[in-house]
């Protein structure tokens, strides 16, 4: 049977330095705040959206289209699951699955829900203002719904 890791004062908090930032993550883009990003990437951070149809780009690039995209979905709320964190000094890698229902209005009222679940692959580094994700590929593991046909894609 193999053996369980044994966790250091500096890994546990390293773990919630990392948990948490995931978390800021989905609560910047469920609230739109995408200035909140600011504290989850670095500045020339390479973020891939492109199984899901967004985009391949550095990080402002990103964000500013992310803030575009959205716009299309009123409600959306990103849940995070299981996770495996590695970290080596001050780089990191983690695989975080997530589940992300987002609404979009209907024709007549309501709305059209659509669902995207996959996997968050980061690499992560320390800065001196904590964990931030240098490089993001969202792994698109499936989708289920339909956009309304009244909405525009942003490009």
């Amino acid at each position: 049977m193999a053996a369980h890791p044994r966790y250091s004062l500096q890994d546990i908090s390293d773990r919630l330095e990392i948990d948490d930032l995931l978390s800021r993550y989905t609560f910047a883009i469920d609230n739109k705040d995408f200035d909140g990003l600011d504290d989850v990437f670095t500045p020339d951070a390479t973020i891939d959206y492109t199984t899901s149809g967004g985009i391949k780009g550095v990080y402002p690039e990103v964000k500013a289209w992310l803030a575009k995209a959205l716009r299309m979905f009123p409600t959306t709320q990103h849940l995070l699951g299981n996770k495996r964190v590695t970290i080596e000094g001050d780089t990191a890698t983690s695989r975080t699955y997530f589940y992300n229902p987002m609404g979009a209005p209907k024709e007549g009222g309501g709305l059209q829900l659509f669902y995207v679940g996959g996997y968050y692959n980061d690499r992560l580094v320390r800065t001196p203002d904590g964990w931030r994700i240098a490089d993001r590929f969202e792994e698109t593991a499936w989708m289920d719904g339909a956009l309304p046909a009244n909405l525009e894609t942003p490009t």
